[in-house]
């Protein structure tokens, strides 16, 4: 535990862990304060993603930026899969698909671009394992197109029912999954030699004890996951008193938050030219909700959800999901990067961020009335709630039955 308290001591930014028992006590004795608690959950979740970092570094020295990257993306999608099995067995199906989308876009648009432009402000220019890159983005793009036909096809075709969305759904769940993991048995088995990330740690590190780095990361992915329920909770009744629109704190702000760990491990590794672990963070985690999230989630609904979920979006999430998908492959083609790359990228996620906060919101008697979002506590969505509230205020993207 001595690296762990002397990292803590050393470090005026993780001082903010004190923030912890103070956002458990007042979400306990003011349960009524979400402004207080929204306030508080920020302040709490900020030094807890610099100690996810820190631990995820020290993973990554010991096993290699490409497990490293993978542990730390499970870890942040783990939480979210597991409150996705209580939105499923509430039967919020949209709460879920819409999350799916928001994490995905957040991850492949905001954590790279990110991760590459602080990389090159401090970099010249920076490198990282081109085929890792492009396997990961051709992964996300094969599962934005599996996402894609159910719908093109429900929306092309009218003799096309719901009994044949669902068993195409199934059926390109099982392939997705299987194509998972194949992929990391190709990445980490048979073709290993060329996922290597080369080593670029700063001189004068000292990694943290595996034991102790792992004991970390399960711990803090625990308060991780607390502070974001408290969050989750409150964020709706803030964003009123803030000002901000259901549409911009769905897909933005909840996303933002509740992806804050894995992107201070992505941000702190591009900054210190471990670029592969970024890269690894950002795209693993989205190709992994594509990938096996999601489908595991569309199946699992046959056995604790009221009815099954399919893999039918609104068009506007679709469009979404694949301009990230093809800005992935397109920005990761060359294996270099510098600051500007990140600004390109930035630039495609704030396109998307202006029109959602400015999207107006639904008029009455425009289209059907939305499905709440409040069946059971938002307490309960956490993470999953990236677009819960989107979907009722974003007319304009063409969600399912809208009439123009």
């Amino acid at each position: 535990m001595n690296p762990l308290l002397r990292e803590i001591r050393h470090n005026p930014l993780l001082w903010l862990l004190a923030f912890v028992p103070v956002l458990l006590v007042a979400h306990k004795l003011k349960p009524e304060a979400h402004t207080l608690h929204f306030v508080l959950s920020v302040l709490a979740i900020v030094p807890l993603a610099a100690l996810l970092s820190h631990a995820t570094e020290s993973v990554a020295a010991k096993t290699g930026d490409a497990v490293g990257g993978l542990l730390n993306a499970t870890l942040g999608n783990l939480t979210e899969l597991l409150i996705a099995l209580t939105a499923l067995h509430a039967g919020q199906h949209t709460l879920v698909k819409a999350s799916i989308a928001g994490a995905i876009v957040t991850n492949t648009l905001f954590m790279l671009g990110t991760s590459f432009f602080l990389g090159g402000l401090k970099h010249h220019a920076q490198e990282y394992n081109r085929v890792s890159a492009r396997l990961q983005a051709g992964l996300l793009f094969l599962a934005v197109v599996a996402i894609l036909i159910p719908s093109a096809v429900t929306e092309a075709d009218s003799v096309a029912g719901s009994e044949f969305t669902g068993t195409l759904s199934v059926c390109l769940s099982v392939l997705l999954i299987v194509v998972y993991g194949l992929g990391l048995l190709f990445s980490l088995k048979t073709h290993r030699e060329f996922f290597g990330g080369a080593d670029h740690s700063e001189a004068g590190e000292v990694p943290w004890p595996l034991g102790l780095a792992l004991a970390t990361l399960a711990g803090v992915t625990v308060l991780v996951a607390l502070v974001s329920h408290v969050f989750v909770e409150s964020v709706q009744e803030a964003a009123v008193t803030f000002g901000m629109t259901a549409a911009f704190v769905g897909f933005i702000v909840v996303a933002l938050v509740g992806g804050a760990a894995e992107m201070a491990s992505a941000f702190s590794a591009a900054r210190k030219n471990r670029l592969d672990l970024s890269v690894g963070i950002a795209l693993g985690s989205a190709s992994q909700i594509a990938l096996f999230v999601a489908p595991v989630l569309v199946l699992l609904s046959y056995v604790i959800g009221p009815s099954p979920m399919d893999l039918q979006f609104w068009p506007g999430a679709v469009v979404m999901m694949l301009i990230a998908a093809m800005t992935a492959s397109l920005v990761t083609n060359s294996g270099r990067s510098a600051w500007f790359v990140g600004v390109v990228v930035l630039t495609v996620y704030l396109i998307f961020a202006m029109t959602l906060y400015l999207l107006p919101p639904k008029q009455q008697g425009e289209g059907p009335k939305p499905q709440k979002t409040t069946e059971y506590p938002a307490h309960r969505a956490i993470q999953m709630g990236k677009l819960a509230t989107l979907d009722a205020a974003m007319p304009a993207f063409g969600r399912p039955g809208y009439s123009a």
